[in-house]
């Protein structure tokens, strides 16, 4: 077995475990030797080693059994020499990744992707706040709020807008140590902080940084000694007036298993809700796609209103449009055709039926909220008061009519409500639609909404 099969099964790996498994637990992996049917790889730590056998040990031996090694087994050894030593940063370096040191100890930050910049960002109504806020933090001033927290749904841009203001400190405002890394990660190297007794080494680095932001934060709830470290490093740095990032995919209020006090913490400075796109912010998304795969495939003719079709069909998620705007130029290409409706509709078969079928109970949350006036935190809250209430039973008798999720499932999403609230809510909407004009109204107002 060779350092080169050991590279194309990472690639493989790369593809298939996701970016943030990679990041964590594959790209440390360094492969040292085969003997035997052993296949053995260095490891910063036991932990990492122990982790990666028990989560990805079956993958890896399989795709290095398919590049034809004859692996039984495999072994993780702990390296000698664990730690590196960082470059210092500088005007001109390449924004690959963002890391602070202290001795003995290394603090990895999550690769950054380049294509993710302000430039990049398609800015629309749903975002417009979030990416305002995203660039005067990204300017490196005196801080104005902290933390900023960004949520939302998966597709809407968080991650985009997080890599953006990292790459841009980076470049403008290269003086300052960023720290961007995922909940995760942070989870990761306080793990290994213990385990390795430098629990003063982790201190040091987290609460000495001038920036720190840390991606999907809900993956620490229920994660007790992970979130009182959190808890402190938070303090520490808003008490040095350190700027401090969260994103995460719903409001801190609504983390269940994240402690009151972080969630207080959290809501203390900007919180912002990056809304689900509109039609025309999709449509702008396209387009600034086109304008870059022209140059890819420099010869395929466009038909009007294929981008137009894709805007008002594919309406859930950023990253399925996108794809579906990619498969189709490669097809085209592929078979030397004009990208017309007609093949779209042919190509993207799948990706449209899932679309047509795909109403979440968020979204209807969502919907009902704006249509009442009422904030998406009341309506999943505690409070009984009739003006939050109806909505709240309004937005389950459509989550029940329009999604095929459970009535348990659904009480889950509103606050963790029992299932046999929601039976009274549903039971309730319907009883009033029927000599209830308003309610008949507002009820087929939303479906149509919802369904468009």
């Amino acid at each position: 077995m060779t350092n080169e099969t050991w590279g194309s099964v990472r690639e493989e790996l790369q593809r298939t475990v996701g970016t943030s498994n990679f990041t964590n637990w594959i790209e440390p992996l360094e492969f040292s030797g085969f003997r035997d049917g052993v296949a053995v790889f260095s490891v910063p730590t036991s932990f990492m080693g122990n982790w990666v056998s028990r989560n990805f040990g079956e993958q890896i031996k399989h795709l290095l059994n398919e590049a034809g090694e004859a692996v039984h087994r495999l072994e993780f050894a702990v390296a000698k020499t664990a730690t590196r030593t960082a470059p210092k940063k500088s005007q001109g370096a390449t924004p690959a990744q963002t890391q602070t040191q202290a001795p003995e100890v290394e603090l990895p930050g999550a690769p950054l992707d380049s294509r993710f910049t302000f430039d990049s960002f398609v800015v629309g109504k749903p975002n417009e706040l979030a990416h305002a806020a995203a660039k005067r933090v990204a300017e490196g001033g005196p801080v104005s709020f902290n933390p900023l927290f960004l949520y939302g749904g998966v597709g809407l841009g968080k991650t985009h807008l997080m890599h953006a203001i990292a790459q841009e400190l980076q470049s403008e405002r290269p003086d300052l140590n960023v720290v961007y890394l995922s909940a995760e990660q942070f989870m990761y190297r306080f793990v290994q902080a213990l385990r390795e007794r430098k629990m003063m080494d982790f201190k040091e680095l987290f609460r000495s940084v001038d920036v720190l932001m840390v991606d999907d934060v809900q993956f620490i709830a229920g994660k007790d000694s992970t979130q009182e470290e959190f808890f402190h490093t938070f303090n520490a740095l808003v008490d040095q007036n350190k700027q401090i990032i969260i994103s995460a995919d719903r409001a801190p209020g609504e983390i269940k298993e994240l402690e009151d006090r972080i969630k207080s913490r959290l809501q203390c400075g900007l919180v912002v809700d990056l809304h689900p796109t509109d039609y025309e912010l999709r449509l702008g998304i396209l387009q600034q796609k086109v304008e870059l795969y022209r140059k890819q495939y420099s010869g395929l003719v466009l038909a009007d209103g294929v981008l137009e079709f894709l805007a008002h069909r594919i309406s859930t998620n950023v990253r399925v449009l996108e794809g579906a705007l990619t498969r189709l130029f490669a097809f085209a290409s592929l078979v030397g055709r004009e990208i017309t409706l007609e093949l779209a509709q042919d190509c993207l078969a799948d990706i449209l039926r899932a679309s047509d079928r795909k109403i979440t109970i968020e979204e209807i949350q969502r919907k009902v909220s704006e249509h009442y006036n009422i904030r998406l935190s009341e309506m999943i809250g505690p409070k009984r008061v009739r003006t939050i209430a109806r909505p709240r039973q309004v937005a389950m008798f459509l989550s029940k009519q329009l999604t095929s999720r459970s009535l348990p499932e659904i009480g889950r999403r509103f606050g963790g409500r029992d299932h046999t609230t929601v039976m009274h809510g549903v039971k309730r909407i319907e009883e009033l639609k029927a000599h209830d004009n308003q309610i008949a109204e507002d009820l087929e107002l939303l479906r149509r909404s919802l369904e468009a």
